[in-house]
């Protein structure tokens, strides 16, 4: 099998859509002898921050001499870092064998009557395979959606269960309420794992403090409320917590600092599982790590920034980090998100911090909103709109329309910002030259 067949096979499977529960991802692993069980794992679950603190936790991981495997989605730039080993993504070669592999064990599954597992389960259990394979030390997970009936919960070998910012997401799946969402999340707490969870909303509070209970497991809260003499900045920001003084991340967005203090409870908790991270380890993991598409400048003069605030939680924390960095500024956005998203709600928390905004349609994505029919619903709430045909139209336009101090925002789906990273990185190379 070659490369372009093994994506093509992939992005075949997208007919078989989304499926929540567990019966065709426990048959798929058990047909390729239970990988998952012959691993260890930091499991996290939320609706914003999941990737963050997953680079962040497989980063410190990393520095304290651990091999350690990262399972993301979805991917920025490339397919392919759906599945990294101590932070270098899976060969082309590799994935074509482990994807020959799973087509082979789907087709014999499809033929004894079963329903062809779908592209997440698919995913899941390659990424289970190829970290088993690699002997990985740890392997840092983050669920696709929700947690209890999410493919990955197939696990049993956690060993910190991670919750992350919960809010309103992925209704039609998980539930109306935050503490049914917060429920769905919760569900990947079991007994005999460390949760750590990051200061939550009431309701959703007091559902994973009683999930809990229930495993009868420890919980602790990292508050980010708890970091002191924070310095905020676009290249590094600076914290103390809980007597380590002056952790810095890379990392920009007001919000890192609460992602990074969860990390560094994940991290202390992984030290009482018996997997260590000693101070420096930890500090140079915080430092060293990169995250692409969040809060991420591009270029400079102007100023331009991609983030991947695709839901109205997100959307709130953009705002916060606008406000912080961007005070008095003219900034100019461009916006692309995805239909099934609470695109209204992303409309109102942000349009009102733009001189101008124009609208594309994330490429290649079938979920993606129209340029114009998103352009119509910003008129609503922003009287300069204009949709543009294409990323490199966007991008073209932008910097017309901003002058060397103003900023250019990007931000939306986190599906078009590998693109938008590609064409803002050819623009710069011919700035240099």
């Amino acid at each position: 099998m070659r490369y372009q067949e093994a994506l093509d096979y992939m992005d075949s499977l997208n007919n078989y859509g989304i499926v929540p529960g567990l019966g065709s991802i426990r048959e798929l692993c058990r047909r390729l002898d239970n990988p998952q069980d012959r691993l260890r794992f930091v499991h996290i679950a939320g609706t914003n921050g999941k990737g963050s603190v997953l680079a962040y936790v497989s980063t410190a991981a990393l520095r304290a001499g651990y091999r350690v495997g990262r399972y993301i989605s979805p991917a920025v730039q490339e397919y392919r870092e759906r599945f990294q080993i101590n932070g270098r993504m899976i060969t082309q070669k590799e994935l074509c064998g482990l994807v020959e592999e799973l087509r082979r064990v789907c087709g014999a599954m499809v033929a004894e009557g079963m329903p062809h597992p779908t592209p997440f389960e698919v995913e899941t259990a390659l990424g289970f395979l190829y970290f088993s394979q690699k002997e990985c030390d740890l392997v840092v997970l983050e669920t696709g959606m929700g947690g209890r009936l999410d493919a990955t919960n197939v696990i049993r070998n956690t060993l910190v269960a991670v919750l992350t910012s919960v809010s309103m997401d992925h209704m039609q799946y998980l539930g109306n309420t935050l503490g049914a969402i917060a429920g769905e999340k919760a569900g990947i707490l079991k007994p005999g794992c460390r949760a750590v969870s990051a200061v939550q909303e009431p309701e959703a509070m007091e559902v994973i403090r009683a999930q809990a209970q229930r495993q009868r497991i420890p919980l602790t809260v990292a508050d980010g409320e708890k970091a002191k003499r924070v310095r905020y900045g676009l290249e590094r920001q600076r914290f103390d917590y809980d007597g380590m003084k002056a952790l810095e991340i890379s990392l920009a967005g007001k919000y890192q600092i609460g992602n990074a203090v969860l990390a560094v409870e994940v991290c202390r908790a992984l030290g009482e599982c018996g997997l260590d991270i000693p101070e420096k380890a930890l500090r140079q993991g915080l430092l060293d790590t990169r995250w692409p598409g969040r809060f991420t400048v591009l270029g400079r003069k102007p100023l331009f920034v991609a983030d991947g605030a695709h839901n109205e939680d997100a959307a709130k924390k953009l705002a916060q980090s606008i406000e912080f960095y961007f005070t008095n500024k003219r900034i100019i956005y461009i916006m692309g998100i995805l239909k099934d998203k609470e695109y209204e709600k992303i409309i109102e928390i942000t349009a009102r911090y733009a001189d101008q905004i124009l609208t594309v349609a994330p490429p290649g994505n079938p979920r993606a909103m129209g340029s114009c029919e998103l352009a119509r619903e910003v008129a609503k709430a922003h009287p300069r709109v204009t949709a543009v045909d294409s990323l490199e139209e966007a991008v073209e336009i932008s910097h017309l329309l901003a002058g060397r101090e103003d900023v250019i925002l990007a931000f939306g789906s986190l599906s078009y910002l590998g693109r938008l990273m590609e064409i803002m990185g050819e623009r710069e190379k011919k700035k240099k030259k």
